[in-house]
């Protein structure tokens, strides 16, 4: 399929309630022990339930939705824009009489408030709940409803643009938190169902069934850290955040995107794996910050004429393409060249993979990886470091990365030869602009390095961050910015 033909729409992630008419002579097995059933429901011990005819799945279904639905809530954002538009703007007749030289008044700032809707996940009884970072990204309020209909005003504890996850936290106790489940362990045809509110809030806790169609889906161009689960149960704009359980009632996903045409459902939905977003949460919680593994190696797929110059039986395994200098790699004896097949006994498939399971480590732990090198098999245990210039932003909606409108990042040689830059040159380089900020309307653009903030010099994200710490809503920030062979000022208002 086309990629460029497809229209990549990030939506919350609802399912369209399916329903079966089955005839009640119709079963697969024998009768199933009735009483049996009946203590396990009781116990709510869904995963204990024998499944023997068609109504025993059907009652299987209707179980789970009501275990699952009560964790499900529905979010509402709300974004002010402000802007300003000529009275004469677009207008031929005085186009024709002025030419160019037509006035060019201004009206007053306008205010427009612009709504969202998305879905989240209660994942403790005391208020935290799991939802993607597209659905708070620059809200300036943030409410959530649950499915008894209480309304809490929600702040952000902490989002990741790089994995799409955000955590938000209501002042509320005793809430029914949903149970995490073990993501690795899925199967590509298990049985899922997703969770949320598509399209309106008058569909909240919409339940869908599906199977899982694939895992590990990446190159796709939603995330940074992509590692998705793909399902083709039903999703629709308005479910983004919702959740997508296994048969035991338990969150293995997030659900996060859809692939489409048309912006509706097609049957290729796409969610964040339950381990990924759990260790993102974690991470935000406890630190307020997203920390991630560091090798210190640039890596690349094995492609088939790579396997055949390298002898390598097979196209499995990341390529070694660059060791950073003084990176824990290149302690470790790391060489361009090297294969990467294995890490703490996993297979690694690809680049992708070694790349997500070291960014899921934390600093300072020890990893054993094997690697190929000249046809031979080698082990080596790295002491993992901190990845440089990695920046999430947390704390609150007002946090600074939302703020500012932009991201910046260390300029390592990785993102040297990203951009095109000399990996000489100092001060922190954009890896990242929200479009429609003030920041990309004044014309930054990702892989500018900027070289002073308010006339002040910055050699480093450290030095950038200590300056506009204090920046406010309203704070007009000068930058100066590098880009190919030329310097220039930009000038904007937060």
């Amino acid at each position: 399929m086309n990629r460029l033909s497809l229209k990549l729409v990030l939506v919350l992630l609802g399912l369209a309630t399916v329903s079966v008419v089955l005839s009640p002579h119709v079963h697969l097995f024998d009768n199933p022990d009735a009483q049996a059933i009946a203590a396990v429901v009781e116990t709510g011990n869904i995963q204990d339930r024998p499944i023997t005819s068609l109504r025993d799945l059907n009652s299987a279904f209707t179980d789970i939705a009501a275990k699952v639905k009560p964790t499900v809530v529905t979010v509402f954002t709300e974004k002010t824009l402000r802007y300003r538009q000529s009275p004469f703007m677009g207008n031929p007749f005085l186009d024709f009489f002025y030419g160019p030289n037509r006035p060019q008044q201004e009206m007053p700032e306008q205010e427009f408030r612009q709504q969202g809707l998305g879905s989240g996940v209660i994942v403790s009884s005391d208020g935290n709940i799991l939802t993607n970072h597209h659905v708070v990204a620059e809200a300036d309020s943030i409410y959530v409803r649950t499915i008894d209909g209480n309304q809490y005003p929600a702040k952000v504890v902490g989002t990741d643009s790089k994995t799409d996850i955000a955590v938000i936290h209501i002042d509320a106790k005793d809430l029914p938190a949903i149970k995490i489940g073990n993501s690795d362990d899925l199967q590509v045809g298990e049985l899922v169902l997703a969770v949320g509110s598509p399209m309106s809030q008058n569909l909240a806790h919409t339940v869908t069934q599906g199977i899982v169609s694939a895992k590990g889906r990446s190159n796709i161009g939603l995330a940074d850290y992509e590692d998705f689960i793909q399902t083709d149960a039903a999703i629709n704009p308005g479910n983004s955040g919702g959740a997508l359980v296994n048969l035991n009632g338990e969150l293995v996903g997030i659900n996060s995107a859809i692939v489409s045409r048309t912006g509706g459902y097609q049957g290729i939905g796409f969610a964040v794996p339950s381990n990924m977003a759990v260790g993102i949460m974690n991470s935000l919680v406890m630190s307020g910050k997203v920390v991630r593994g560091w090798l210190g190696v640039s890596i690349q797929e094995v492609n088939e004429a790579i396997s055949q110059a390298m002898g390598l039986k097979g196209q499995q395994g990341a390529l070694v393409g660059d060791v950073l200098a003084d990176s824990p790699a290149d302690k470790a004896g790391f060489e361009a060249g090297d294969v990467i097949v294995g890490m703490d006994g996993k297979k690694i498939d690809g680049p992708t993979q070694l790349r997500n399971s070291v960014a899921a480590m934390a600093p300072g732990t020890t990893v054993e990886f094997e690697y190929l090198r000249d046809g031979h098999s080698h082990t080596t245990s790295v002491k993992l470091g901190e990845l440089p210039g990695d920046i999430a932003s947390a704390g609150s909606t007002s946090g600074l990365a939302d703020l500012l409108g932009f991201t910046v990042g260390s300029l390592t040689p990785d993102l040297a030869r990203k951009y095109g830059l000399n990996p000489n040159m100092t001060g922190p380089v954009v890896t990242g602009v929200d479009q429609g900020s003030p920041a990309f309307r004044a014309g930054l653009r990702e892989g500018d390095v900027i070289g002073s903030v308010n006339r002040r010099r910055v050699e480093s994200v450290e030095e950038f961050n200590s300056i506009v710490s204090g920046a406010n809503k309203g704070d007009t920030l000068l930058l100066r910015v590098y880009r190919g062979d030329g310097a220039f000022f930009i000038a904007f208002t937060l």
